[in-house]
């Protein structure tokens, strides 16, 4: 019977403490510290010994190109940097009810009809809900967007099961053999050595620790579904995210039908690179043409609406910012952001009064991201304040014209980033002008059927883009 200590872990950070504290000394969170019992760490193991492994030098390394497992789904594919590469281990968070399950049971639909065996192992669902679920999926449309399929039409080295315990679950791969293992989620399992409860920091920890050794050791894909905190991050330890290869997170406003499944680490592909889905009685439905289904319900000729190009890791969006504004009717104006960054909103509010002539110190401001999207990169910020100033003097946006730009605290416009990968974009999508900062940064040249205004002021820029009275 090993021997076990009482310690008290952090929820968020995973800091420990043999004393109960009130205040988390690494992330300051108030009222985390939780009671445990954790295993006492063995004294048999010895770092004494020759090492096991041995320097190389770089050109003896053997560094080709990631044998990849390739995955029909699209936008999933994209995200992952190509494919699924075998030993790696991926972690996909995301709030309750945004579709990780669905998503994954697709995905593992898919693989288990190209790339061989699939375990998808299920700690919160029994294994009639998982088949009802893949049902829904075969009655619309095969999940690999392929079109319709027969209900009844399963693959053959698709398996499930619904088990918590490591152990049974390691058995379980070690009877089937899967090419994939799919743990939803990792919070439910648990070593029954380690006398702490299930989704615990030492349980969470351990079990991602044992199942990186056999992904490792043996080329098998792990995913693993994470629950997420009030805060939206990742529940568990922070190490957590630093065992794993990848890190996805499924986000979407749960009122709207879009969703986005972005990485934030991927060891294997680019980061914040981005895929968009719809959910549907049938499952996640790929979007292979976001910017278009974004503004398809755009009122041209609206007051407060313009329209801005951003980047989502190496794709061009084009996303419909709304302004709004009525007088205040208390004593101080409220600024009410949905998809943007409050401060970025007072930031922007303050420079149009001070800078540009437009005086909304009087006045409320609501400012919406069509479609659930939320928008942090500043190359937003002139169309924020376009929409804004479109609404004050009720006049619309060129109907036309996109904008492109970085506003400073002076009200000058500075460039962004990939400026004519986002005019093509644009261009393709029947813009035929667009405001860009007159100074625009090296790279590619833009198309030559789109028509650059460039200005120097968010002054300027304004009265370029509202059409005249």
């Amino acid at each position: 019977m090993p021997k076990t200590r009482t310690e008290f872990v952090c929820q968020q950070c995973g800091y420990s403490s043999p004393r109960g504290l009130g205040r988390c000394p690494r992330c300051n969170a108030w009222n985390s510290m939780v009671e445990q019992l954790s295993a006492a760490p063995s004294r048999s193991e010895s770092f004494s010994g020759p090492p096991t492994s041995h320097p190389r030098r770089l050109r003896e390394v053997d560094g080709g190109e990631e044998s990849r497992l390739p995955l029909p789904i699209e936008e999933f594919s994209r995200v992952l940097g190509g494919g699924v590469v075998p030993g790696s281990i991926i972690l996909v968070g995301g709030d309750p009810g945004i579709g990780k399950s669905t998503l994954l049971l697709q995905a593992s639909w898919a693989l288990a009809g190209k790339s061989g065996p699939v375990l998808y192992v299920s700690g919160e669902e029994s294994e009639r809900q998982m088949k009802m679920r893949a049902l829904r999926l075969a009655e619309g449309a095969d999940p690999a967007g392929k079109g319709p399929i027969e209900p009844g039409q399963y693959p053959e080295d698709l398996f499930l099961v619904t088990e918590t315990r490591l152990d049974a679950i390691l058995e379980h791969v070690q009877s089937i053999s899967p090419r994939i293992l799919i743990v939803d989620s990792i919070q439910t399992a648990y070593l029954p050595e380690l006398t702490s409860s299930a989704g615990s920091v030492s349980q969470v920890r351990e079990c991602a620790s044992r199942l990186q050794a056999l992904a490792k050791s043996s080329g098998l894909a792990v995913f693993l579904i994470g629950h997420v905190t009030k805060e939206g991050v990742l529940a568990g330890p922070r190490v957590l995210e630093h065992i794993v290869d990848t890190v996805l997170y499924l986000e979407g406003d749960r009122f709207q039908s879009y969703r986005l499944l972005r990485a934030v680490k991927n060891r294997f592909g680019a980061t914040s690179e981005v895929g968009v889905f719809e959910m549907r009685s049938t499952g996640m439905v790929e979007v292979h043409n976001p910017s278009e289904a974004f503004l398809a319900e755009r009122a041209a000729q609206s007051p407060g609406s313009a329209v801005a190009v951003i980047m989502e890791g190496t794709r061009p969006l084009l996303v419909e910012m709304q302004g709004l504004t009525s007088p205040a009717a208390y004593g101080t104006p409220r600024r009410t952001p949905n998809g943007v960054d409050l401060y970025r909103l007072l930031l922007i509010s303050a420079v149009l009064t001070r800078r540009a002539g437009v005086r909304v110190s009087e006045e409320d401001i609501f400012v919406n991201v069509v479609g659930g999207l939320r928008v942090s990169e500043p190359a937003a910020d002139l169309a924020m304040a376009v929409a804004i100033a479109s609404a004050v003097r009720d006049r619309p946006v060129s109907a036309d014209l996109v904008l492109i730009g970085e506003i400073g605290l002076s009200g000058e416009l500075r460039a962004v980033s990939q400026t004519a990968a986002r005019l093509r974009e644009a261009s393709a999508l029947g813009f035929r002008r667009a405001v860009v900062p007159r100074t625009v940064r090296p790279g590619d040249p833009p198309p030559k059927d789109i028509e650059l205004v460039p200005c120097r002021t968010l002054r300027e820029a304004i009265e370029k883009s509202l059409v005249a009275e």
